[in-house]
């Protein structure tokens, strides 16, 4: 079992940027793949960004690929999400989920294949 808390979300003009970040406790984080979303006020939970157990893998929904990098630190047990050029539109709670896996280079996109996830953190993007 894993436990992940999401930090440094905040507000930020358009055209700026943020990093999140994700520390998840225990022992074989390297064992999960990793995954952020997005909650935009009055809509579900979207998917954003997910990476594999290495870093080797990562895949991204179209709206924020070439703005933003998912990343992992397994020795500090952190993952990132770095994004840049924001657009009032990535408003919203950023959550990390987790999932473990046995064996393989999987990564996945869909929020049920997603058993831990964090408190979330907000990002508000002005105009």
């Amino acid at each position: 079992q894993v436990q992940v808390v999401e930090s440094g979300g905040g507000l930020v003009q358009a055209g700026g940027s943020l990093r999140l970040s994700c520390a998840a406790s225990g022992r074989t984080f390297s064992s999960y793949a990793m995954g952020w979303f997005c909650q935009a006020p009055g809509k579900e939970r979207e998917f954003v960004a997910t990476i594999n157990w290495s870093g080797g893998s990562t895949y991204y929904a179209d709206s924020v690929k070439g703005r933003f990098t998912i990343s992992r630190d397994n020795a500090k047990n952190t993952v990132y999400l770095q994004m840049n050029s924001l657009k009032p539109e990535d408003t919203g709670i950023y959550y990390c989920a987790a999932r473990r896996i046995n064996g393989g280079s999987y990564y996945y996109i869909a929020e049920y294949e997603y058993v831990y996830w964090g408190q979330g953190t907000q990002v508000t993007v002005s105009s």
